[in-house]
């Protein structure tokens, strides 16, 4: 008997009236157990096996009492010896009432048109057929061992069920070529790669006064091996389609705009920029913000940093540009011309290392402030002329002083100054008074010399009394003068003395055609009513002596007033000079007629005349000059 008749006759033996009378003492005994009775019970795999049959025999039964014919159950039976059952699914292909070789062949039939569409960034999608690539199944058996087991007689079982399959089937392709394929993608050419950049913190923004996260260009740089391993998943699962982004073969950034680093640094800087200083300079301000700050900004190892440097250099320009000290001064003198101090040290001095140390803190704490700079050194009024209305005003070709206060002239009076013919001459320029002194002691090498009232302003030079002296003004200070000091009257040093402060300026100066060769005495001095300033007094030191000596017979004239402005105008804004002479004035000397005033070459002459030693004040370099009583050179 041939292979499909036997499993007919297979299918035959189970038959419903066999089935029946074979468990017919079953069924018996099963009636009887409901009756009551008691009889052997089968064994419970035997029962399962013949009910099994059982159901299967009754399924074949209304079957072909359905069909009719019982003919037509056995031609079915034999057709699905060579072919699949009804709703056979192998591998998503219905293969239905097919033989291997149609199922191969529907299988296969997919591949025809096979076509992986390519998506890239930035370039128009590519195609890489089954011809490219030499693709093609290879089938392992598992089709027929599949048909094999079915048993044909069971295929009115799977009418209304689907029965899928998944086979091994083998998608065969040519990797070198495929490779090549790759290879040739208009997105695999180098010229149309770029390279990632990661996010990173935008230049500043002038307009909007802050940094913002500029995002990561994700670029066009592909992972030849993802690329590679990602088609090959693709052409081996048949996939239609495939988007390399998606599959991760792109080289990635290492910092997205999410980073919390990033986030980080971003708060910072911005906190920088967000600080402003607004320096005030009297009724001028200078204002510092984001907008020069930003420049100060770098990063280093992913953090933003100050660079103090350039703060200190901003703060260096400030100081540049509103420093008065050590600059030349304008001064409307008693006289009436104008004449240009272009020494000492009086004025502003912004100290800058502790400017810079301030402004640094207020910068990284993000803080708006309205503040004047740290000063060294400070001056009466900021603008053109520095020195206010209280100074003290010395004339050194006239050997005469006036002392202001609030505007208004209070005490005037002749004066000696430095000893010219033994180099001493007192320098002209603009000094603060750098304290004051009650009873202090001029000393210096072999002598001692007490004043009362000590008031130095440059250096070792500085004012006070000389009760020694009988006479003050003229030419004395031509061979007879101090070690550079300017001697007063006492009384004019003493009302001096009452009414100035430390730190108020001196100013020294030469005025060609005031030169006056009349002396006058002690008594002569000019005083306005005043309310004396309260007295402050310094521990005694030491500064060059002042030798102490009787008026030299040469100077000493009939008491007189001192040569001033016709009319008697003086102080700020006198526009009168002196047009008359005294009666008692005789010719000039050879040595009382050489060029003096601002610019003339002579000893005698200018602000840039020669001095005597210790008392010329360089520029700041940082550190102070000597000064007070007992300063050698």
């Amino acid at each position: 008997m041939s292979r499909q008749r036997k499993r007919i006759a297979n299918v035959r033996f189970f038959s419903g009236k066999e089935i029946m009378e074979e468990n017919r003492d079953e069924l018996e005994q099963n009636q009887e157990m409901r009756r009551g009775r008691s009889r052997r019970m089968m064994t419970e795999p035997k029962t399962k096996k013949n009910l099994r049959k059982f159901i299967a025999a009754a399924a074949v039964l209304v079957v072909l009492g359905a069909a009719g014919e019982t003919g037509y159950y056995f031609t079915e039976s034999e057709k699905y010896e060579t072919s699949f059952f009804p709703n056979t699914v192998v591998n998503g292909i219905d293969v239905s009432g097919k033989s291997v070789d149609e199922a191969k062949a529907e299988i296969e039939k997919g591949l025809l048109n096979y076509t992986l569409t390519v998506a890239a960034r930035e370039t128009e999608d590519e195609a890489i057929t089954r011809e490219e690539i030499g693709l093609h199944t290879e089938f392992d058996g598992s089709l027929e061992k599949l048909l094999e087991e079915q048993e044909p007689g069971q295929w009115i079982r799977h009418i209304r069920s689907v029965s899928s399959h998944q086979i091994d089937t083998m998608l065969v392709y040519d990797e070198e070529k495929l490779s090549e394929r790759i290879r040739a993608l208009k997105c695999m050419d180098k010229t149309n790669m770029r390279e990632p950049e990661n996010a990173a913190i935008s230049e500043y923004d002038a307009a909007n006064k802050c940094y913002t996260i500029l995002p990561a260009n994700q670029g066009t740089e592909l992972i030849w091996e993802n690329v590679k391993q990602a088609v090959k998943k693709a052409v081996e699962g048949l996939a239609e389609n495939i988007d390399l982004d998606a599959e991760g073969c792109y080289t990635k950034p290492s910092m997205e705009a999410s980073d919390e680093s990033l986030l980080a640094a971003l708060s910072e800087m911005n906190r920088y920029v967000s600080a402003s200083v607004t320096y005030t300079f009297g009724d001028e301000n200078e204002i510092l913000d984001g907008s020069e700050i930003h420049t100060w900004l770098g990063m280093e190892g992913g953090r933003p940093v100050l660079d103090e440097s350039l703060a200190a250099s901003y703060v260096k320009e400030l100081a540049g540009k509103r420093d008065t000290a050590y600059r030349e001064k304008t001064l409307k003198t008693s006289y009436g011309p104008v004449v240009t101090i272009t020494k000492g040290n009086y004025g502003w001095r912004i100290d800058q290392k502790k400017e810079t140390e301030e402004l640094l803190a207020i910068v990284r704490a993000g803080e708006q402030k309205i503040r004047e700079p740290e000063y060294l050194q400070k001056a009466a009024s900021h603008g053109a002329n520095d020195y206010g209305d209280t100074y003290v005003e010395i004339n050194l070709t006239a050997q005469h002083i006036y002392f202001y206060k609030d505007g208004k002239l209070l005490v005037e009076s002749d004066f000696v100054s430095g000893n010219e013919a033994r180099g001493w001459a007192t320098p002209g320029g603009a000094y603060p008074l750098t304290y004051k002194q009650r009873n202090a002691v001029l000393r210096g090498v072999g002598y001692a010399t007490p004043v009362s009232y000590w008031m130095p302003f440059n250096g070792g030079i500085g004012l006070h009394d000389a009760s020694w002296r009988g006479s003050f003004g003229g030419s004395i200070y031509k061979t007879s003068g101090s070690h550079g000091c300017i001697n007063l009257p006492p009384k004019t040093a003493k009302t001096i003395f009452e009414n100035i402060k430390a730190g108020d300026p001196v100013l020294c100066y030469h005025l060609s055609g005031t030169e006056s060769k009349k002396s006058s005495r002690a008594e002569s001095t000019k005083q306005e009513p005043t309310t004396a300033a309260p007295e402050t007094t310094a521990p005694e030191t030491t500064a060059p002596a002042e030798t102490p000596q009787t008026t030299a017979p040469a100077e000493t004239v009939p008491e007189t007033k001192p040569d001033k402005p016709a009319s008697g105008a003086v102080g700020p804004g006198a526009e009168n000079i002196p047009t008359e002479t005294s009666p008692q004035e005789t010719p000039a000397s050879p040595i009382e007629t050489r060029p003096v005033g601002p610019g003339a070459s002579a000893p005698s002459g200018g602000d840039k005349e020669g001095i005597g030693p210790g008392f010329d004040t360089p520029a700041p370099d940082g550190t102070e000059a000597p000064i007070g009583p007992g300063y050698e050179p």
